[in-house]
């Protein structure tokens, strides 16, 4: 297993290791087959050369490589956000403002990686572009037949997972962070949307949208964060003791797959054994939303919005499974739109309520392991399966954007396991005490 960002940092302002070094490493583990097509392009080469004339050892990711979702703006370079209709779109003028901070902290942004297109699915599939297998990050590759890596942000947490980057920048509308994060044995950790910036990407719902990233560690997590977000995270030196915890038992653990359900589990005693408060508890709100958006959802009828110009013009090239989703949107009426976001604030005034003595809850991030490849890869034959794979798989991560929460996935699963990610999460302006309590939890089980 590769050594995370802040370890490696310590390395280079040592002097034990030159940041030029470090990216010849990131280079030819991006080269390997665990990386296959988790790159849409790349240019590791330049920034290897750049590090030979910057100096980057003081900064916060010490020159280190860092990955960009196909959905943000990089100055000179043509956002496509996984499709071919935006393919002849004119390049950038300026990076985001997510990129040009990333820069600023000495990020090495070394490429753009694979997505599902306009990152409307928690899959990971793009008939247009090869899809990135899964890998686990800590154990390797996943046994048999290649694995769905996630998505939205796919080919991101391919690039973490497999050792090429020690960051990846990404989005998560409803759970297009933690959920390639959980595939892949990585960290990622959706803020509170508004902490950070989302000018500079292609919207998927200017509602929900948020920018985060995936890291190798929730250390690393909290570091890249703070570079996103311009703020310091509070640390606490707190044990597990400490925190009061919560498992909602509605919703969240329906319908688990058999793997997903016994690391969930192993955890929760793990948690206890070490002085953890936990408590269970209902949660029926969760079960308001399907009624809640039976007229549409935000992210439908606000992409909509966004695509309408484009789909009179490349109907044709966009993904079948992804154009059908969009052009839900058309059917939706102002009046839906604004009831909805009116519904949508009340309920959260509900959630928050529920919530509100407890330090953070915790949940399995996906209810199942990622699926085979080639039961939900592009084609009609394998619709009915990949819409139900997809809806599962977004089930728990999207409670968290309806929230306007903050959720963190970490790794906790064991070896000759699947990949299985925990959730730690909670409401808007939590996000410190979620990171704080994640530490914990990983140093636990780092242990094991």
């Amino acid at each position: 297993m590769q050594a995370d960002l802040i370890a490696t940092r310590a390395l280079v302002q040592a002097g034990a290791l030159t940041a030029a070094q470090a990216m010849d490493e990131s280079m030819r583990l991006a080269q390997a087959p665990a990386a296959a097509h988790a790159f849409v392009s790349e240019r590791f080469n330049a920034e290897r050369e750049r590090l030979h004339h910057t100096e980057t050892a003081h900064l916060p990711l010490a020159g280190l490589a860092v990955s960009v979702k196909d959905l943000f703006d990089v100055a000179g370079q043509v956002t496509t956000a996984g499709s071919l209709a935006l393919q002849d779109a004119p390049a950038a003028t300026s990076d985001a403002p997510t990129v040009t901070r990333l820069r600023a902290a000495g990020g090495s942004i070394v490429g753009r990686t694979h997505m599902v297109e306009f990152a409307f699915s928690g899959i990971g599939t793009n008939p247009h572009f090869p899809t990135p297998a899964a890998f686990d990050y800590r154990f390797g590759p996943l046994p048999g037949a290649a694995r769905v890596p996630g998505g939205s942000s796919s080919g991101a947490a391919v690039s973490v997972a497999s050792g090429a980057c020690y960051a990846a920048l990404g989005s998560d509308t409803g759970g297009s962070i933690r959920i390639p994060a959980a595939f892949n044995g990585i960290v990622g950790f959706k803020s509170t949307a508004r902490l950070v910036p989302t000018t500079g990407a292609v919207p998927l719902s200017t509602t929900l949208d948020t920018a985060c990233a995936m890291t190798r560690s929730v250390r690393d997590a909290i570091v890249v964060h703070e570079v996103l977000a311009a703020r310091r995270v509070t640390r606490s030196s707190a044990p597990l003791s400490a925190w009061r915890l919560a498992v909602p038992t509605h919703t969240f653990l329906d319908a688990l797959d058999g793997t997903v359900s016994t690391a969930f589990q192993r955890t929760l005693d793990l948690l206890r054994q070490a002085g953890a408060q936990i408590e269970s508890i209902d949660l029926p709100e969760t079960g308001e939303l399907g009624p809640m958006q039976a007229q549409g959802s935000l992210a439908a009828a606000e992409s909509y919005a966004w695509h309408r110009p484009v789909l009179a013009q490349h109907a044709e090239q966009y993904d079948p499974r992804v154009r059908s989703r969009i052009e839900r949107g058309a059917a939706m009426s102002a009046v839906d739109y604004i009831h909805l976001q009116h519904a949508r604030q009340a309920w959260i005034a509900r959630m928050e309520a529920r919530v509100a003595g407890f330090d953070a809850l915790l949940s399995p991030t996906v209810a199942i392991v990622p699926p085979l490849l080639s039961d939900v890869a592009p084609g009609e034959a394998r619709d009915a399966a990949f819409f139900q794979a997809n809806a599962l798989v977004l089930r728990n991560t999207s409670v968290v954007n309806m929230l306007d929460g903050c959720a963190l996935s970490l790794p906790c699963h064991v070896r000759g396991e699947l990949p299985v990610g925990l959730m730690v999460w909670h409401a808007a302006g939590r996000d410190d005490a979620v990171l704080n309590v994640g530490q914990r939890i990983e140093e636990l089980l780092q242990k094991q």
